[in-house]
């Protein structure tokens, strides 16, 4: 795990800073290798909270605590689970808050600072759990590491909560991205699946010279830096004791380049587009004039995804298809998986409240095999490996939900940096992606972001 200089600053820092968050993945996920994980050995509890013995042996007696969650991708079964078995195990009420992705970052400002107001245990998209780490937002969790999942966690999850070898939150969920795409279109256009990333962009222009393309969305960094991670470069990296972007490395220069040709060949979406406009371009009649053979969007697409018909209440929905409908992991240069670019969340304690073993006692709840399970069974990518076959063998199209697990396996984060929420607050990526889209030169325009982006990204 690399080494973070903890910076000694108050949560007000955070007010500095806002939401990047990623299609309810935060948003939004970047490390250069899966993180080496901590055992938790040799270090301190924090202040507050007991050693895991003295847990069980002290309960909570009863207290009342609140969890706040991001969004409503948690399930409604998975939500009664938790409060039932909270109280039963503890006497006490657990009350469930879920804040609108869009509301996060300020609610949790206000209150994360007063122990009045603090919710216990908190969610944040995973490209926001650097700066609350970095702030002191989160008690320590390093020894209770193996207990909560331990080496079964995804290491990319594990590595944005830490500051150093300390963990201070645990991946809850996790999502990534992956081509969608038209089977019949396809056929029609007699291209197959590619088996490289050269190959993604010429079986997509061979799409759009058809009449089709791919819907590549100019300002869709989220999708597109996984041109950058598969060609060897990087966000930025982290030497001594500061971050340095680095989108002006020969290997993110070659990787912004070809997805550059890409977009130019292949794309029938604007360089003003973003990737909020990708979940449902390959349905029928998304764009009036065009089809649209692939597109590139989270595993939770699925579900946006389809033939479209009305339902009782006149909406139109979407019902999958396999027949016209598939999906397939994004290839690297060489044919291997692509690292994409991972979506989910973090989960963790808040220093700030006064209930440390009550919130431990929920974060073994949520943690544990019955609640794991639950997750996995009802769609959410249980973060914790182990369950994934549970959630290939739940899901509506196994294929998809095997693809998914691939994918996250090898995905990759946003940089673990104090100040990369700033980066996403300023809209950086996107303004850098748009120019790349509109035929600027990658050299020049990555040594320019790269300059703005170092004036934020250490906080």
């Amino acid at each position: 795990m690399r080494k973070m200089t903890p910076i000694a600053v108050t949560m007000a820092t955070v007010a500095l800073v806002a939401c990047g968050s990623d299609d309810g993945d935060s948003a939004t996920e970047a490390t250069d290798a899966p993180a080496e994980t901590t055992s938790g050995e040799g270090t301190d509890a924090p202040a507050g909270t007991t050693s895991a013995e003295e847990t069980d042996a002290n309960a909570s007696d009863g207290e009342d605590i609140t969890l706040w969650l991001a969004g409503t991708d948690t399930p409604e079964a998975a939500l009664t689970y938790l409060t039932e078995t909270y109280t039963s195990t503890t006497g006490g009420d657990l009350a469930i808050e879920q804040i609108g992705w869009g509301d996060l970052i300020p609610s949790l400002t206000a209150a994360l600072p007063d122990s009045s107001s603090t919710p216990d245990v908190f969610e944040t998209g995973n490209t926001q759990t650097a700066t609350f780490s970095a702030v002191g937002a989160y008690s320590d969790l390093t020894p209770y590491y193996d207990e909560l999942g331990g080496d079964a966690l995804l290491p990319g999850f594990v590595e944005a909560g830490s500051v150093g070898d300390t963990v201070y939150s645990v991946p809850y969920y996790f999502g990534s991205r992956f081509p969608w795409y038209r089977k019949d279109l396809y056929e029609a256009a007699g291209v197959d699946v590619p088996g490289t990333l050269q190959e993604f962009t010429d079986v997509n222009a061979t799409l759009k010279a058809e009449g089709s393309g791919a819907y590549i969305p100019g300002q869709d960094w989220r999708s597109g830096i996984a041109w950058i991670f598969a060609n060897g470069g990087d966000l930025a990296t982290y030497e001594g004791d500061e971050w340095t972007a680095s989108l002006s490395s020969d290997e993110s220069i070659a990787g912004m380049e070809m997805w550059q040709e890409l977009f130019t060949t292949a794309s029938v979406a604007d360089a003003t587009d973003t990737d909020e406009t990708a979940y449902q371009a390959i349905n029928d009649e998304y764009l009036p004039d065009t089809a649209v053979g692939t597109t590139l969007a989270p595993n939770w697409a699925y579900w946006s995804l389809g033939d479209i018909s009305e339902n009782e209440d006149g909406e139109a929905v979407a019902a999958w298809n396999p027949e016209t409908f598939g999906a397939y992991a994004l290839p690297g240069v060489d044919g291997e998986l692509a690292p994409v670019f991972a979506g989910g969340s973090n989960i963790g304690i808040s220093a700030a409240s006064q209930h440390q073993d009550a919130a431990l006692e929920l974060m073994t709840i949520i943690f544990s095999d019955e609640y794991q399970t639950l997750l996995a069974e009802n769609g959410l990518g249980p973060a914790n490996t182990d369950f994934g076959s549970v959630y290939v063998a739940s899901a509506a199209d196994p294929a998809i939900a095997q693809i998914s697990l691939d994918t996250a396996a090898v995905a990759k984060l946003t940089p673990a940096a104090p100040g990369w929420t700033s980066v996403e607050e300023q809209q950086l990526l996107e303004q850098y992606f748009q120019a790349v889209a509109e035929g600027g030169d990658v050299a020049s325009l990555a040594a320019e972001y790269d300059d703005k982006i170092n004036a934020v990204i250490n906080g």
